[in-house]
């Protein structure tokens, strides 16, 4: 069962030994039938990185290609209602992006073993000290320069916490093709940054032994698109939807710098202060400058990121470069080690780690899954770079099928209860009429607070859907209740 600390988020891993505890977490377990027989054999109790979007077809090489069932037998492991945290790592191919997510899975495997991060550790060693390899059955990855991640890739077993005040999350963790190679165009790379960004909550940059100032941009090429596309509204906008476009939101959450071999450290031996000297480091980066395009470069990135923060990690050892090395921890530099351990506790944090928000709202599961499908297909010619407007109307159209979805089930679950299937007792009509219009009342609130933006038509048509498909369900309903009528049939 699960623990929960001022300062951490303890995972708990569906092991389906608490199905008698109606306050556990729920067990879920992966189908051995989704699984390849080369896979059941990891260290992961059978989950598995599945890739939802690769890259290039028979008629375009850069074409993306979305794998709508596999990214939907992912969400359908995480309960109904529940909200979803994606942690994605993004960066030049060959810097470890694979490896750090593996590590990642390794800390929470053990911090689910131990229940807590205070027990995490023994008394005399710590708790990677007890690990002879992390493997490489997880995200793959391996020493060398040849490219080895291609397209977006998601854990197929999702992490289940509980944050402060007891509510539940679900952790996604995502691995990306690194960018910058000899084979992927510059398009093809916004194109798998830009969509790594919009599905992500917590999205780890990482770069090579400092930000560079093309770091920056690359970065704020596409933030400045994505601003455009989740902050505009076209003409036909009502002025309330126009008014919420420019108001002080930031479409993205947190965008973490993680520079690798950081060599400028003044004392590896004090690690709070090495900490620090990170937090000053991003302070200059982020600086104004006097230089326009320098200064534009750095407004568009804090328009777009609620945080922008940036941790360091040294030079993990150079038996770790190697194209022979498996993973063995007693082969990584101590130094190396110890940072790592601690950037463990600082992303799995609950001061870091949120509920993906979009427009706003903090969404489920099932509706991360509508977003992530109308973003994938929006990419579908990696060679080009979607406009802003294609993007704004891809996040409108999911939007609203949400909310769709949402008002028309709130409507369908009570009225189940009042005159469905499972019901035995007759309703007056004019009490069932009664119940049926208080309900599509709040059916229809419940969508109009939630489609708030895109076009008026296209919200339009969306709310008339609601209003038609509740008619619908409402005639069932009728004839249903009119089933147990002890009355029918009779002549008066």
């Amino acid at each position: 069962m699960t623990t929960e600390q001022d300062d951490v988020v303890l995972v708990e891993h569906t092991d389906g030994n608490e199905e008698d505890n109606p306050t556990s977490i729920p067990s879920v377990s992966v189908d051995d039938d989704d699984i390849d027989d080369d896979k059941k054999t990891n260290n992961h109790d059978g989950a598995e990185p599945i890739q939802i979007v690769s890259i290039g077809t028979e008629d375009d090489k850069y074409a993306f290609e979305f794998h709508e069932e596999k990214l939907n037998s992912i969400m359908r492991k995480i309960p109904p209602g529940w909200k979803v945290a994606v942690l994605s790592v993004v960066g030049a191919f060959r810097t470890g992006k694979s490896f750090l997510l593996t590590w990642f899975l390794t800390y929470l495997n053990e911090l689910q073993k131990r229940g807590s991060v205070e027990m995490i550790d023994d008394e005399d060693k710590k708790w990677f000290e007890r690990i002879e390899s992390i493997g490489n059955d997880a995200f793959h990855w391996k020493g060398g320069a040849d490219r080895d991640t291609t397209g977006i890739w998601m854990w197929s077993q999702p992490h289940f916490v509980k944050m402060k005040g007891g509510e539940s999350l679900a952790i996604i963790l995502v691995d990306s093709q690194g960018m910058f190679d000899n084979e992927t165009t510059m398009s093809l790379t916004s194109a798998i940054f830009g969509l790594s960004t919009l599905l992500s909550s917590y999205q780890i940059y990482n770069v090579d032994k400092r930000i560079q100032e093309d770091n920056l941009q690359q970065l704020a090429l596409f933030s400045e698109y994505a601003r455009l596309a989740v902050e505009g509204a076209d003409d036909s906008s009502s002025p309330a939807q126009q008014q919420n476009a420019t108001a002080d939101r930031k479409p993205f959450q947190t965008m973490e710098f993680l520079v690798r071999d950081w060599q400028h450290f003044d004392d590896e031996e004090d690690y709070d202060r090495m900490e620090e000297e990170m937090k000053e480091y991003m302070d200059k980066v982020i600086a104004e400058r006097e230089a326009k395009d320098l200064q534009e470069t750095r407004e568009q990135i804090q328009a777009c990121f609620e945080k922008t923060t940036c941790f360091g990690l040294s030079h993990p050892g150079m038996p770790v470069i190697k194209k022979n090395f498996q993973g063995e921890v007693s082969k990584m530099d101590e130094t190396f080690l110890n940072l790592l351990d601690r950037y463990c506790k600082r992303v799995f944090s609950v001061d870091n780690l949120k509920p993906k928000v979009i427009h706003g709202r903090e969404v489920t599961a099932v509706e991360l899954g509508s977003y992530i499908k109308a973003y994938a297909e929006m990419f579908a010619s990696g060679a080009s770079f979607p406009e802003a407007s294609t993007m704004l109307e891809a996040t409108a159209t999911a939007n609203n099928s949400n909310a769709v979805n949402l008002a028309v089930n709130q409507y369908k679950d009570f009225m189940n209860r009042i005159s469905g299937p499972s019901c035995n007792n007759f309703i007056k009509h004019k009490e069932l009429e009664d119940d049926h219009k208080h309900l599509l009342t709040k059916a229809m609130n419940m969508f109009d607070s939630m489609a708030t933006f895109g076009s008026r038509k296209s919200i339009e048509v969306a709310r008339q859907s609601v209003l038609d498909v509740i008619d619908k369900e409402f005639e069932v309903y009728t004839s249903l209740n009119e089933g147990r009528n002890p009355l029918a049939g009779l002549e008066t």
